[in-house]
């Protein structure tokens, strides 16, 4: 993996865990060798992620759309910004640009961006692995919904199986390495199987 897309708040959040989390988790990127794709703003988590990054001598790469840039939240000091024409045109450049997704603490666009990832891997379009990277139990409530979902049959158990959800960067970084895309190839083609029978 040589490049990773961090999905998070333009916000900061109200506890400091949330801000810690994203320096460790820009410093650990730099320090990997591994590029920085993020949404390209100089505020919240987003621009303390990128902060990190350069600050442990890393590459940032930025992609926002020309209408954040006009609200003047492009982060002027990364490597790279590239100014895309809207929302759907950012998400496919970074989809483009990474190997793989991680999510911290975030609100709708976190939610949106991440998702969509993951709606790809379920189609067949993308075939990178997605983390969700918690901070004090942020996520645990969506994972209660995810399995849910699993539970009354709108996600097949496999679906469920093939993100991560955890607060170790460690191990996250490792399950990334790890992960297959042969994996969701494999559900996908049992699917696709049993829609014939």
């Amino acid at each position: 993996m040589k490049s990773i897309c961090v999905y998070c708040g333009s916000n900061a959040g109200n506890k400091p865990a949330y801000t810690e989390r994203a320096i460790a988790l820009g410093d650990r990127i730099a320090k990997e060798g591994m590029q920085l794709v993020y949404g390209g703003g100089n505020v919240g988590l987003m621009g303390v992620v990128a902060d990190a990054v350069l600050s442990a001598g890393g590459e940032v790469v930025g992609v926002i759309p020309e209408q954040l840039v006009n609200w003047e939240v492009a982060h002027k000091g990364v490597t790279k910004l590239e100014v895309v024409a809207n929302m759907h045109e950012r998400k496919k450049r970074m989809f483009d640009l990474s190997d793989g997704f991680v999510a911290l603490p975030g609100g709708f666009g976190t939610l949106d961006e991440m998702f969509e990832m993951l709606t790809w891997r379920q189609l067949g379009i993308g075939d990178k692995p997605c983390a969700f990277l918690d901070v004090e139990g942020f996520y645990t409530p969506l994972m209660g919904m995810i399995d849910r979902m699993v539970e009354e049959r709108f996600l097949h158990p496999e679906q469920r199986d093939d993100l991560w959800h955890g607060d170790d960067i460690d191990a996250m970084f490792a399950w990334m390495r790890a992960y297959s895309p042969a994996q969701a190839d494999k559900w996908m083609d049992e699917k696709r199987r049993k829609s014939l029978r």
